[in-house]
């Protein structure tokens, strides 16, 4: 799970491009549109000190982030069939339009615009990005699907379903195909399954070694059980995420998994301060607002928590809303036996506190609000949000059936456990504010009013960033539904002058309230409930509208330019259009 819509396009600052005519194609952004589009994200150098890393992480690190630069080739076939005969065109177009275009390509990593409910802004493409992306062959239905794998053996049925298969056009009788990606990618997973290999015998990392020879073997065998494991028992500086995760491209069903990489520099002082949250996870399952019967009474081995600064994301995490921090593996097996990781992008977060949350807070919260709004509430949120995706149902029963939450909620399973994890954080930092001296976090979680105060504001001024990116993502889907129901509860309140703040007396209820609905949808494999949840709040109603409206100068979201990774291992990848902008000192100088 990672942390980071039909109705939003007029919500990001751009108007909508409507078409000339019912039977021409729509009209694409002119270069003063697009680069309009592109100034929404705010460029930010990321420069990470590696000095203190030993002679063979230095060399490593290097492969690596070769390694990760290679997913972005995979991602974009994912993505889109067209895709990267559209890049190899759009590099050979130097004018100013055709520069533009490459950059907010590159941003995007496809020809839609995310945050635009993924709208076409180059011309001769589809108008929107496929729901299926490129894992399922072109204009396939989710009824052509379900009634192929209707006609599979289990064993089939598991693979047609699975994260690591696309789906292509059969022959004969037999309307479609699955295909592993060891075989659909073959070329490029060969060359980053050397890069790791190579980097696994420069680093003097026990642990980083083995997960790097087990991830380069799963590469090419399709097998990625063993390399999770190992993932999941990662202790080394350099704290290293490749591979296939993430399944929100998929809109059909959110089955396939998008190659992504991450490759970060672990801060041991702050991931040992936030590992003390981790031991408490099964105290809150044990009390969350959900029917005891729905409860965990055994969750997985206690979850590692790293803080890190990212040197380098590619693929499916660096495209569009670049992502604060991540929950992984999804393969439910692991997280049964092992737990989960969370990735808490520390430098990232930074930034965006910076360039994106504190001017949306000055305007769209009260006078009397803005002294509460804090980085540390954020960053503490963000941890809470990732633990709490370990928390609640997984695993469940539906009509005497063993399955999961994912597989019954399909394609509104993202939405759903992105509210999820946010109201459950909410409702998990209540339950430790309320608590803090039995459990030992006092000095780490303060429970005072104004502690709790700086945690709901916060979260509130967060909530209008999370709108921003649009009713298509999962994240500004969920927020929407958070929204609407804190509103509805009278826990977050309108004022005359169209601002905003929180009823103190009413949120924490209001929270338990929703987290119980969240919970229970996910607990039952209620889809019916869930797409009725997502019709009837995760809207963007008049209020909202008006307020998002007053943000279009802000930045959306920042455009990370990888300064140490470019020095470490020099590339020909595309530079921003726009010059970065200065470097600013971070809360850690």
């Amino acid at each position: 799970m990672r942390l980071i819509g039909s109705f939003l396009v007029a919500l990001m600052g751009i108007s909508s491009i409507s078409a000339v005519a019912q039977n021409r194609a729509p009209a694409v952004p002119n270069l003063e549109q697009l680069q309009k589009m592109a100034r929404r994200f705010a460029p930010t150098p990321m420069r990470v000190d590696t000095a203190k890393l030993s002679a063979g992480d230095r060399q490593a690190l290097v492969k690596l982030i070769e390694a990760g630069r290679i997913l972005n080739d995979i991602f974009m076939k994912q993505y889109w069939s067209g895709n990267t005969a559209l890049y190899a065109r759009l590099q050979k177009d130097t004018t100013p339009l055709g520069k533009a275009r490459l950059h907010y390509f590159w941003m995007n990593k496809g020809p839609w615009s995310d945050i635009d409910a993924y709208k076409a802004f180059v011309p001769s493409v589809p108008p929107r990005k496929p729901e299926g992306a490129n894992f399922y062959p072109e204009g396939i239905s989710k009824a052509d699907f379900e009634r192929w794998v209707a006609t599979l053996p289990a064993t089939d049925q598991e693979q047609a379903k699975g994260f690591f298969t696309v789906i292509r056009k059969g022959s004969g009788d037999n309307p479609f195909t699955a295909v592993p990606y060891s075989e659909e990618y073959k070329d490029d997973l060969t060359r980053a399954a050397s890069l790791l290999r190579e980097a696994a015998e420069l680093t003097d990392n026990a642990s980083l070694k083995k997960f790097l020879s087990l991830r380069a073997d799963a590469f090419l065998s399709n097998d990625y059980y063993e390399s999770d494991m190992a993932w999941m028992d990662l202790d080394a500086p350099l704290d290293i995420t490749i591979g296939p995760y993430e399944t929100y491209n998929d809109e059909l069903f959110g089955y396939k998994a998008a190659f992504e990489a991450y490759i970060n520099l672990r801060d041991d002082e702050e991931s040992t301060k936030l590992s003390a949250f981790s031991q408490h996870l099964q105290e809150i399952e044990d009390n969350l607002p959900l029917d005891p019967k729905y409860r965990n009474p055994k969750l997985g081995a206690a979850a590692p928590i790293r803080v890190v600064d990212e040197i380098l994301a590619s693929g499916d995490g660096a495209h569009g809303v670049q992502t604060t921090a991540y929950n992984l593996p999804n393969d439910e097996r692991v997280v049964d036996q092992k737990g989960s990781k969370r990735v808490m992008l520390k430098n990232v977060q930074e930034a965006k506190f910076r360039s994106v949350l504190i001017p949306i807070a000055t305007r769209t919260l009260s006078s009397a609000s803005m002294a509460d709004v804090s980085f540390e509430p954020f960053f503490t949120h963000t941890v809470a949000h990732e633990l709490m995706h370990g928390l609640g149902p997984h695993q469940i029963e539906v009509n005497g059936r063993k399955t999961t939450a994912r597989l019954e909620l399909k394609e509104v399973y993202g939405a759903i456990e992105e509210a999820k994890a946010d109201v459950t954080g909410l409702f998990a930092l209540q339950y430790m504010m309320n608590h803090a001296a039995e459990m030992g976090l006092a000095k780490l979680l303060p429970s005072d009013d104004a502690a709790q105060r700086q945690l709901y504001t916060t979260y509130l001024a967060s909530a209008f960033r999370s709108l921003r990116f649009g009713l298509e993502d999962a994240h500004g889907k969920g927020m929407a539904v958070q929204f609407n129901f804190l509103m509805d509860k009278g826990a977050f309140v309108q004022h005359g002058d169209g601002t905003f703040s929180v009823d103190m007396a009413k949120i924490a209820g209001a929270v338990a309230g929703l987290d119980h609905e969240l919970l229970t949808l996910e607990a039952e494999g209620d889809y019916a409930g869930a797409k009725k949840m997502l019709d009837e709040l995760g809207v963007v109603r008049p209020a909202v509208k008006r307020a998002l409206d007053k943000l279009q100068d802000i930045p959306t979201d920042i455009e990370p330019i990888f300064v140490t990774a470019d020095e470490l291992a020099p590339t020909s990848t595309p530079k921003p259009a726009t010059k970065p902008a200065a470097k600013k000192k971070s809360r850690r100088g």
